[in-house]
């Protein structure tokens, strides 16, 4: 977990992460991914339309295990983060 929690702060200083459901589908749908990170506890509606759009894009989804609120203070956002996405270099 700490690996995860490392590369995640890593990622958000490159300001490589898309924070958010919505956006996160958005890319999935137009192939702008090339992993996801899920909150430990995202719904479960919503991990599977990640999932779904993720294997068709053939885009690793990674089961942090965190919390949406730790999330967001890993983030340091004031909000909990259930989804994010790293854009492709």
């Amino acid at each position: 977990m700490v690996d995860i929690v490392t590369e995640i702060k890593k990622l958000i200083k490159e300001d490589k992460l898309v924070i958010g459901a919505d956006e996160t589908l958005k890319g999935l749908r137009t192939g702008r991914f090339e992993k996801i990170f899920l909150a430990g506890n995202c719904p479960e509606d919503l991990k599977g339309d990640i999932e779904h759009f993720a294997s068709l894009g053939e885009v690793e989804v990674v089961d942090t295990g965190i919390q949406n609120t730790e999330l967001g203070d890993i983030c340091k956002k004031p909000f909990a983060i259930a989804v994010m996405g790293l854009a492709k270099q």
